[in-house]
């Protein structure tokens, strides 16, 4: 019998999170939970490691007093305890599932002690690509970085097939979100509660508004350049309401392949978790009667302008995708306080990278010097 993997689950208590835990139950002999993490939701972290026994655990947003009976496991407090774990956790893999620009710096102490990084944050390469990339370099034919999202881990599996045949293009399928259907003035209506009625999927707050205003598939267009090496001009994007296929991959002598199941973030999970190995993970297999009414459709770039937004992020270079990731992190956490509308997200990433100019990625203090710059900047248009 092969030893259990241990891994390292950053963001234990988020959709990602409780999911992968749930993998590790239906796997006893699989899998050793050896670090979790939080960011405030103390009660249910510690009811996580009283029942899992890693043996490091944080809480991100600080420090709080751990109750006697978990005093076996070494507690960090604060946003560097995401990297203190990374790096010092013993474990072979680091699921990191967290949300925002932490998960970069979470990423890289991860590589440089040499984890295996399963990949659920998009912020990481979005922001800081071309790090995380010179971050992975390895010297074995053994994957060191392996995405999560079902879109990426859609490509992943289709090139893994194809055994290193150039493909031509990527094209990454969207839900639509929950206004799909509505005008541009139905949308300047919606609210909170609106944007986060996901047709398909069951996600956190912050990526199904995400979803909602398709900077979800903007960021996943940002991480596709990165994890494949692709061009912009090799990146499509096609709305496919059903989540069925979950992505596709053209090659150059007219074939298409895709990877598909039903939506259940489960399948992606596991398949990082497990790699290369397919074990059950509780996703109802795929019947073919559910494929008889597949639609597809392409985006509509005057209602969902982050597409376009995207695109001229990754034509531009340096830190334009880190400025519009850390844009729309500000809209929407504004939107979700009532501050602006839900089409005013669009508007405020625009603003933005229309008034900030050319700035560096070459360093992780130029990425967090860009995310800075940007934050304040879609800060002072949303409060204008």
């Amino acid at each position: 019998m092969t030893a259990k993997r241990r891994i390292a689950i950053l963001g234990s208590t988020g959709s990602i999170g409780t999911q992968a835990l749930d993998i590790i139950d239906q796997h006893p002999d699989r899998f050793e939970v050896t670090a979790l993490s939080a960011h405030s939701q103390a009660d249910m972290l510690f009811e996580q490691v009283r029942e899992y026994r890693p043996k490091m655990a944080a809480l991100t947003a600080g420090e709080v007093a751990i109750p006697d009976d978990l005093q076996f496991c070494d507690w960090y407090f604060g946003e560097d305890a995401l990297s203190t774990i990374a790096s010092t956790a013993p474990c072979d893999d680091v699921l990191v599932s967290v949300v925002g620009m932490v998960g970069l710096r979470s990423v890289l102490a991860a590589r440089a002690a040499g984890k295996r990084v399963l990949l659920a944050n998009k912020e990481a390469l979005v922001a800081g690509g071309q790090l995380v990339m010179d971050a992975c370099v390895s010297t074995t034919d053994d994957p060191v970085l392996i995405p999560v999202d079902s879109e990426h881990s859609a490509i992943y599996q289709v090139l893994l097939a194809s055994k290193g045949n150039p493909y031509e293009r990527i094209i990454l399928t969207a839900s639509g979100g929950p206004f799909l259907t509505w005008t541009h003035a139905q949308m300047q209506t919606a609210k909170l509660s609106d944007a986060l009625k996901h047709p398909n999927w069951d996600m956190g707050q912050k990526i199904t508004i995400d979803s909602a205003t398709m900077f979800n598939k903007a960021l996943e267009m940002i991480e596709a350049k990165w994890l494949f090496d692709a061009t912009p001009n090799q990146i499509e994007v096609l709305v496919h309401p059903q989540s069925i296929i979950h992505s596709m991959v053209s090659f150059q002598d007219g074939a298409t392949l895709a990877q598909l199941g039903v939506p259940d973030m489960r399948a992606p999970i596991a398949f990082a978790m497990a790699f290369p190995d397919r074990i059950t993970n509780g996703t109802p297999p795929l019947r073919l009667e559910q494929l008889a009414g597949l639609s597809f459709e392409a985006p509509d770039l005057t209602r969902f302008p982050a597409i376009r937004l995207a695109y001229d992020c990754l034509r531009a270079g340096g830190a334009a995708c880190c400025v519009l990731n850390a844009a729309n992190e500000v809209a929407v956490d504004a939107f979700v306080k009532g501050i602006i509308g839900f089409t005013d997200i669009a508007k405020v990433v625009e603003q933005v990278l229309q008034g900030i100019g050319h700035l560096s990625a070459d360093t992780l203090d130029d990425v967090l010097h860009a995310d800075k710059q940007a934050r304040a900047r879609a800060q002072a248009f949303i409060h204008t």
